[in-house]
């Protein structure tokens, strides 16, 4: 923690001490206003701009590089069992989908740095940005409250990864008190995540933002999400959660409904991961990328040595889907369709080129075909794609699955889960036919359908101590359920990940490690 905290102290205020111990001759001690020290920063309109940018761009920790052929994203995929890999060539993502990662795995250690980075960036944001003046109270207002979602949105990983994590909420020195934090409880966490989100919401937002940044319609779908994790494990809230959770859903719907052109589902799949669609309607919130900055980091899911884009056979096939997960969609499911839902079987050489088969079923869900190039068109190269974090399939399905745990579906619940099978094609008996049991388990089998590979599954395996069987199409509980791309059985320590060993070692006050780890 002492090290990554010092680590995460923002470039600008880097670029300060460098400035200050930097000499001594008299150019230096007349100072130049142009230049970034720390007393000098956080004084005007636009520090305060530069500084929410760089908690947005800390977002992308998601997709930097673990290893030869692998990315941090891969963390939330190899353990859910819906996917395997063709290059083995990476250990660490090798122990992932084997289930026998330890604290030493650098997925685990990635994702804590880059969490924690966000939580540091954002803490600067809010101590900092409140003293600068003259500034717009309204700009002001907005970029706190952007600050507050992202501070939030971090702490949301943070305690479905890990439980009880250290709860920062002030930048951190070598002066700090708590500079070796000790670990807050889960309930903290959350109290935390709940408060600055509820924060967020009055801040003035935008419903939607097709500039990328934190809407209102994010910050309500989040917490529809916190409310519906809090429901069930490991603080089990229930009901009172469940409702928090459906009303919040609710109101993203409402305002959907009255506003389509604003939010809605799109009409195709192919659209789902369109470019020139990103931030608008079904996307609610993204992590931005564009090649000029950082281009999009899903190509570990191109097929392996298969001509699929303008670089030839030279896909790296880390995460691909298991047959089992992919034989499951029902007959005529439009998500299983080559080419048209989130798999394909056959591209085009090269991108561009002749129709090939490629011998197996891939992920198309984050296929950027402008970039790669489709049917006689070449493509740009550029993989500007951003990566999807909240969809409005997903709010539709929190809510069906919070409302029918108040007691029964009703109709609006039933209407919100028939609107993902109808985009899918498939026929959804009447409401009548199910009950509280038979339609709880097929919302869960929607999402694990609709939002596969966007690293949701995990969690809900963890808030729901429960896992699809691709094989009965039931649901199996979480400790005892094998993995059909490891035949491994999940264990109880697998609902938590371990701390990362270089933590402990700087922070003794994080003991203990996490139950079933060294």
């Amino acid at each position: 923690m002492k090290i990554n905290i010092i680590k995460h102290i923002s470039s600008a205020a880097l670029f300060g001490l460098l400035l200050l111990g930097s000499g001594c001759t008299k150019f230096l001690e007349e100072r130049d206003p142009s230049n970034l020290a720390p007393d000098n920063f956080y004084t005007i309109p636009e520090h305060a701009e530069a500084a929410i940018a760089s908690v947005y761009a800390g977002t992308r920790f998601i997709g930097d590089g673990a290893g030869i052929f692998s990315s941090n994203w891969q963390l939330l995929e190899a353990v859910t069992g819906t996917s395997t890999t063709e290059t083995a060539q990476n250990s660490d993502l090798n122990n992932l989908y084997g289930l026998i990662y330890d604290p030493n795995t650098g997925h685990v250690i990635n994702y804590w740095n880059g969490i924690y980075r966000v939580i540091a960036q954002a803490n600067l944001v809010l101590a900092k940005v409140p003293g600068i003046t003259p500034m717009d109270d309204a700009q002001k207002k907005r970029i706190l409250g952007e600050a507050r979602f992202l501070r939030a949105w971090a702490y949301f990983y943070a305690v479905r990864l890990w439980g009880d994590v250290p709860l920062i909420t002030k930048p951190q020195t070598l002066e700090s008190e708590d500079f070796f934090p000790k670990r807050g409880t889960t309930e903290s966490v959350y109290a935390l995540i709940v408060e600055d989100l509820i924060a967020a919401e009055e801040a003035g937002l935008s419903w939607m933002n097709k500039n990328g940044r934190v809407s209102l319609a994010a910050v309500k779908s989040e917490l529809a999400l916190v409310y519906l994790t809090m429901a069930g494990f490991p603080l089990s809230k229930g009901a009172s959660h469940y409702k928090l959770a459906a009303d919040k859903a609710n109101e993203v719907i409402t305002y959907a409904k009255a506003n389509p052109a604003a939010i809605d589902l799109f009409a195709t799949y192919a659209e789902v991961h369109r470019e020139t669609l990103k931030n608008e309607k079904e996307h609610i919130f993204m992590i931005q990328y564009n090649s000029v900055v950082a281009g999009n980091p899903m190509d570990n899911m191109y097929p392996n040595f298969k001509p699929v884009t303008f670089n030839g056979a030279s896909g790296t096939g880390s995460t691909v889907p298991t047959r089992q997960f992919y034989n499951s969609y029902e007959a005529g499911d439009e998500r299983a369709k080559d080419r048209e839902g989130y798999f394909y079987t056959s591209y085009f050489t090269n991108g561009n080129g002749a129709l090939f088969q490629l011998g197996a079923p891939y992920i198309f869900k984050h296929f950027n075909t402008i970039a790669n190039g489709s049917s006689g068109v070449a493509g740009t190269r550029n993989n500007n794609l951003n990566v999807p974090l909240i969809r409005y399939a997903e709010i539709l399905l929190v809510y069906a699955e919070a409302q029918n745990e108040l007691g029964a579906p009703t109709q609006d619940a039933y209407d919100a889960f028939k609107r993902i099978r109808d985009r899918a094609k498939l026929v959804t008996p009447a409401l009548g036919t199910y009950n509280q049991s038979t339609f709880r388990e097929a919302v869960w089998r929607e999402r694990w359908h609709e939002l596969c590979y966007e690293q949701i599954t995990w969690f809900d395996m963890v808030r729901l101590r429960k896992v699809y069987n691709e094989t009965t199409n039931g649901f199996d509980n979480f400790v005892g359920h094998v993995n059909l791309s490891s035949n491994q059985p999940l264990q109880s320590k697998h609902l938590l990940f371990p701390i990362p060993r270089p933590e402990l070692q700087n922070n003794p006050n994080l003991a203990p490690q996490n139950p079933g780890y060294q």
